[in-house]
């Protein structure tokens, strides 16, 4: 099962969409990586939800990855007796740290924290910014506000305090033993959720040991002035919309996710591009056009993935919005003007690897040139191939199915699990019959081969050769 364009799908996964039919509709809809939501749901739960997705691969015959998103030290409101309320412009309202059940008037933070942040004149933001208060008074332990502006809420929405930082760890306890199960899952990807700070990356690396890889989100502005040295400690990122539109301006969310990907870009790790893409699709079968030119968008900006969130983990139409997703991904790849728009401006490195993988770039800009055959064991090749934007399919040849699935995130990367091969001369035979079987290479084309040598040590690329599949005799 082969896609049809190079930029890839992140689908979340919840009760609308984890049972084991809907998983391998949503695969075949167009769906690369599969996000498991840890604020969310049991670990009987994510079990099922994981075991699902390793049947529908096995079912495609497509390696597909498994995200694990840690909650994170999200701020959530305590619970409502009526499990929703309204507040309205005007109204009094206040914060508690107590554990009863909340009404219109009042409801509890579980997070102490929270109030020694605050002064008179604080923002308070519930549920993206759909509700707005201003703190009047407050103490170590209350929080005596009024709405600006009101609507209605439910049990456990998010509660942004813009501009203030709150001295959490980013790893909560709920964090550790949700990371302990994922990993014992085996899943590929981790996601941290409100990174601030590199050491919040660095603690994550050192519990993971390279049992996944790791992601960062980014959704915090104090996570900004760190860029740099977070991503240098990162496998991907993500530009999370969600959050970080609420604590920062709404001008300011579209440039800081260009500046996003393209730094991602230049360090050739893959970045997505996450929240509210197609969110009228939890209610309706087709997006809004707006939507539709969001997602295209973040395309045309060289992002290596876009994602679903609610759209199908809870939404009405999962498959559809898969489906539309897809479609507007391979529109966008049609465009003639959209290669030139891929030539991202970043730094030509000077390591042998990169110089490398540049040729081979080039190499395959040759028409009768079907695509470029990786051999990878931890898939670090494959990802400078996919820095380069090559037009031509990268088909990753790897021994391990754990580097074939981590690749499901990679710009244009088919990845696909072979025989460890320890002879040099191997390597064309198996690339081109990999080519052919996986239809990316018909009779008489060419084939760039990209290896490094000795096979099966992880390490640079070095070898670089020319190959071309068999023509059909007469």
């Amino acid at each position: 099962m082969i896609r049809a364009r190079r930029a890839r799908i992140v689908a979340t996964l919840g009760p609308a969409s984890r049972d084991a039919s809907k998983v391998i509709e949503l695969a075949t809809a167009g769906a690369d990586v599969f996000r498991v939501n840890f604020s969310h749901g049991t670990h009987e739960d994510h079990a099922r939800t994981i075991a699902n997705v390793r049947a529908a691969e096995a079912a495609l015959g497509r390696p597909l990855a498994v995200l694990a998103d840690l909650q994170g030290p999200k701020i959530r409101l305590g619970e409502f007796a009526d499990r929703t309320v309204r507040l309205k412009e005007g109204q009094d309202f206040r914060f508690d740290t107590s554990s009863e059940p909340g009404d219109a008037s009042r409801v509890g933070v579980p997070l102490v924290e929270v109030f020694a942040a605050l002064g008179p004149g604080s923002d308070i933001l519930l549920d993206d910014g759909r509700v707005r208060l201003k703190v009047r008074r407050c103490g170590p332990d209350f929080a005596d506000t009024v709405v600006i502006s009101g609507d209605q809420l439910s049990n456990h929405k998010g509660l942004n305090l813009p501009g203030h930082a709150i001295p959490v760890p980013a790893l909560t306890p709920k964090d550790r033993e949700d990371l302990n199960f994922a990993l014992q899952e085996g899943v590929d990807w981790v996601a941290l959720s409100f990174v601030q700070r590199a050491s919040d990356m660095a603690e994550l690396r050192q519990i993971v040991q390279g049992r996944a890889a790791v992601l960062a989100k980014i959704e915090k502005p104090a996570a900004l002035e760190a860029l740099d040295e977070i991503l240098d400690l990162c496998e991907a990122v993500m530009v999370a919309r969600g959050d970080l539109g609420v604590e920062l301006n709404p001008e300011d969310v579209p440039v800081v996710q260009k500046a996003l990907i393209r730094a991602a870009r230049t360090r050739g790790i893959p970045v997505i591009v996450a929240t509210q893409m197609l969110e009228s699709m939890i209610h309706a079968p087709t997006p809004t056009r707006a939507e539709a030119s969001d997602v295209a968008g973040a395309v045309y900006e060289g992002a290596d993935a876009v994602m679903l969130s609610a759209e199908t983990a809870a939404g009405e139409y999962p498959v559809e919005a898969v489906t539309i997703m897809n479609r507007i991904l391979t529109r966008v790849e049609r465009d003639p003007r959209w290669p030139e728009l891929m030539a991202a401006e970043y730094p030509v490195e000077d390591a042998d690897a990169d110089a490398l993988v540049a040729a081979a770039h080039r190499a395959a800009e040759i028409a009768s040139t079907a695509c470029i055959a990786a051999f990878t064991t931890t898939g670090q090749t494959a990802l400078r191939l996919a820095r380069e934007r090559p037009l031509q399919p990268t088909l990753a040849l790897t021994p391990h199915l754990k580097t074939a699935r981590k690749l499901a995130l990679a710009w244009g990367v088919e990845a696909r699990v072979v025989p460890d091969l320890t002879d040099p001369e191997d390597l064309a035979r198996v690339a081109v019959e990999q080519a052919v079987a996986t239809g990316l290479a018909t009779p008489g084309q060419r084939v760039i081969i990209l290896a490094g040598l000795p096979m099966g040590s992880p390490g640079a690329a070095n070898i670089l050769r020319i190959a071309h599949t068999p023509r059909r005799s007469a």
